[in-house]
């Protein structure tokens, strides 16, 4: 949510960066998708249509309190996924110098979106499914210490689902580095707006249960608001609404920085939305507002606080047993302190964000993101929601295309990064995707879902400065095999 190098918060971190762009290499039949992947920011970009679904548009979730064209009909999924970090590294705990980071990013990359990737399937690039090795753990591991000393992370934590259900846990750095306290497997995080996927995910199960019409006015739910009519639940979760970002406003930086330790409510957050980009449905701009208002939406329709919501759904249900909604809930292990650094400058110190509660980065930045926002989680519980949601345990697979073929609605105004209803879509080594990144103050991460390969990859780092997507393409071109393994752990940091 807040540039790195700069010593005010600043919404634009909460905004991802510009992933690099690759034509997909094959036209999938109808099913869509790929995810952005570069820039862990808060917000996140624009989503692309699937091959197939061109220009007819976004497939309805609901009509009145029915969902239509989603083959679920039945309540939430009750199959369980129990993270199993196999393969866990061993973290190392001292942190390095650093390269010059990224500017702390904006919305990610412009251009007509590629045409997608199937919820799940085999991919035709690899001719057997990838698997979990010991000479791939240990490549692995090495390359992910060598790029943390590199860009002087404080502390990062990898893990890499296979197709096996086999899971390669990294670790390296520490999450406190007063305490020399190591990163460990079950460090938890500040997901940023990675936890816009879960807040999207509500509200479509919402929908698809009879209970929200997303092509309904919000007003109707939320008279209260008084919000534009024509806004729809639907503009919130593709961000074409053209409602602010509040973050983005003059003074919010000076008062969440004054008082770390305040605790903020959405209806103060919501003072600082300025006036309007356009008018609803006539573009697309990141805001992290709209995604504050879809927390306000789900506890109106699902009658409970978005952190009950959430454990019911799903953490509770998929074993995510280290994943939580920060204003609501407390953390069930060590937790990560988020840094920042005054300059890009190798040795830079960190400067430690905590406030000395368990929110973390600091109280008044989590409390006012809400639910574009308020998640922490460990990389391993991560990927195995990244597989759960967009394999369509979660939801269907029927609402994963809603999802992924909204992009058709969002393309003409060309996105900063392909986006859907809550999800970035784009290629991230040679390979479609589907996931999210988020940034706050002191926090960068992101997860991808590869449908082709059935594999899952989270990465969290506890600093802003440096774009965790180039550490994200490296590692994954080593657990798939597309690189010579050797090579991979002693060479370049490909971007």
């Amino acid at each position: 949510m807040v540039p790195a190098t700069a010593g005010r918060y600043r919404a634009r971190g909460m905004a991802p960066s510009r992933p690099r762009r690759t034509a997909f290499r094959r036209a999938l039949p109808i099913l869509a998708l790929v995810a952005l992947a570069l820039a862990g920011s808060v917000t996140m970009g624009p989503t692309p249509l699937v091959g197939g679904i061109a220009t007819a548009g976004p497939t309805p979730l609901a009509s009145g309190s029915a969902v239509t064209g989603l083959a679920s009909t039945s309540g939430t999924p009750t199959a369980t996924v129990t993270p199993t970090p196999a393969a866990t590294a061993t973290a190392s705990a001292v942190p390095g110098p650093t390269s010059p980071s990224p500017p702390a990013g904006s919305p990610a990359p412009t251009g007509p979106a590629p045409t997608g990737p199937t919820p799940s399937g085999p991919s035709p690039q690899l001719a057997t499914s990838p698997v979990l090795t010991d000479e791939i753990a240990h490549a692995l591991q090495a390359r992910l210490d060598k790029i943390r000393v590199k860009v002087a992370m404080p502390g990062v934590s990898v893990a890499i689902l296979y197709p096996d259900g086999a899971v390669w846990s990294g670790s390296s750095g520490l999450r406190d580095v007063a305490a020399k306290a190591p990163v460990t497997p079950d460090t938890t995080f500040a997901a940023a707006s990675v936890s816009k996927t879960f807040t999207s995910a509500l509200i479509l199960a919402l929908a698809r249960d009879g209970d929200l019409d997303i092509d309904a006015p919000v007003a109707n739910y939320l008279p209260e608001l008084h919000l534009d009519p024509r806004i729809t639940s639907r503009q919130l979760l593709d961000h074409t609404s053209g409602l602010r970002d509040y973050f983005f406003h003059p003074s919010i930086d000076k008062l969440l920085l004054s008082r770390p330790n305040r605790r903020w409510t959405e209806a103060q957050a919501l003072r600082f939305v300025g006036t309007p980009y356009f008018k609803p449905g006539h573009g697309w701009h990141y805001s992290n507002t709209n995604y504050l208002v879809l927390g306000l939406l789900a506890e109106r329709v699902g009658k409970a606080t978005l952190g009950r919501q959430f454990e019911t759904r799903f953490f509770g249900r998929l074993g995510l047993d280290h994943t939580y909604y920060q204003p609501d809930q407390r953390p069930s292990g060590p937790v990560a302190h988020g840094y920042r650094f005054l300059s890009a400058d190798v040795k830079a110190k960190p400067i430690d964000l905590s406030d000395g509660t368990e929110l973390t980065p600091f109280t008044s930045v989590v409390t006012a993101a809400a639910g574009a926002g308020g998640i922490a989680t460990t990389s391993v519980d991560l990927v195995h929601w990244a597989q759960a949601l967009y394999s369509g345990e979660v939801l269907g697979k029927d609402v994963v295309l809603a999802m992924t073929a909204d992009g058709a609605s969002t393309r003409p105004y060309r996105p900063r990064v392909p986006y859907g209803l809550g999800v970035q879509m784009v290629d991230v080594a040679g390979h479609p995707t589907l996931g999210h990144s988020g940034r706050f103050l002191g926090f960068r991460s992101l997860v991808r879902w590869l449908p082709d390969e059935g594999v899952a990859i989270a990465v969290l780092t506890n600093q802003s400065r440096t774009d965790p997507a180039p550490l994200a393409s490296t590692l994954l071109r080593i657990a798939l095999g597309s690189r010579a393994i050797a090579a991979a752990a002693q060479g370049q940091y490909p971007r």
